[in-house]
């Protein structure tokens, strides 16, 4: 009877858990629900009606017909920075990671602490200096504050693929180095494919950060045909702040690479979360 009781409380515990879940799961999708719902309805029916009568999709086309706010355009912008920045950074994240994990030189530890206690600085104390750096350069109002830097790594990034590259065997890595393979090729050719889990991840947590920043494009990107997705949707909220469905198609059209992105690469998310553990 122990035993039997003992299941029947471990059952509703169960029980009330995943209602919890769902409960909580379902309050965090009606924003998102709620979003849906308004980009296709009429002006009228935004907030007269809970569904739409029929589904006004010709929002999504007015989006990118508007003459002052080329959506378009915000939409090239927003991919360019975001998918050169992402992939700029991995790689050049992967080869100081590298170097940090399997190379013995005077100075290491001291200088990847030192690349650590970036991570500490709030980005408010960095943002004045930074901003006069690049004034004095001539690259405010250009895409090079956001790309420039993604060439030189991020701290994040390259402390996660440190952890990875440390879990690699030391066999794997003398057999190459004893095939003639330079510490380059190593990286390049044996560390980083062993460690698509791992990019994978950190794509998608980079791709979310560079897609949905608002402060970097809002500082440094003047001209109204530079500005990102971040800034255009501000813009639609301003200028569009009594017509919902048209804010509401625009973010839906904003939200759809992300939601590409993550689920192209769920199913390495996880993985690259386990198998970078915590070691050394």
């Amino acid at each position: 009877m122990s035993s039997a009781s003992g299941d029947t409380l471990s059952l509703r515990r169960q029980l009330i858990l995943y209602a919890a879940l769902s409960f909580l799961a379902f309050w965090f999708l009606v924003p998102f629900a709620w979003m849906l719902i308004t980009s296709v309805k009429t002006p009228d029916e935004v907030f007269s009606r809970l569904l739409p009568s029929v589904l006004r999709l010709a929002n999504f086309v007015e989006i990118f017909n508007q003459p002052t706010l080329p959506f378009g355009r915000y939409f090239l912008n927003s991919t360019i920075i975001t998918v050169f920045g992402t992939g700029a950074s991995l790689f050049a994240s992967s080869i100081v990671a590298y170097a940090f994990a399997r190379l013995n030189f005077f100075g290491r530890d001291v200088l990847f602490v030192a690349v650590l206690s970036t991570m500490m600085l709030p980005a408010a104390v960095t943002m004045i200096p930074t901003f006069v750096l690049f004034q004095k350069l001539g690259w405010v109002d250009t895409f090079l504050p956001f790309l420039v830097p993604a060439c030189t790594g991020n701290a994040f990034q390259i402390f996660f693929l440190r952890q990875f590259f440390k879990t690699l065997p030391i066999d794997l890595i003398d057999a190459a180095r004893i095939d003639g393979c330079s510490n380059l090729r190593i990286c390049l050719s044996i560390a980083m494919p062993l460690a698509k889990p791992t990019l994978a991840t950190l794509a998608i947590l980079s791709f979310l950060s560079l897609w949905n920043d608002f402060m970097g494009p809002l500082i440094y990107l003047h001209s109204n045909e530079k500005r990102t997705l971040a800034l255009g949707l501000n813009a639609f909220a301003g200028m569009y702040g009594t017509q919902w469905h048209l804010l509401m198609a625009a973010s839906v059209a904003a939200t759809v690479p992300i939601l590409v992105v993550f689920f192209m690469g769920q199913r390495y998310f996880e993985r690259g979360l386990v198998m970078t553990g915590m070691k050394g």
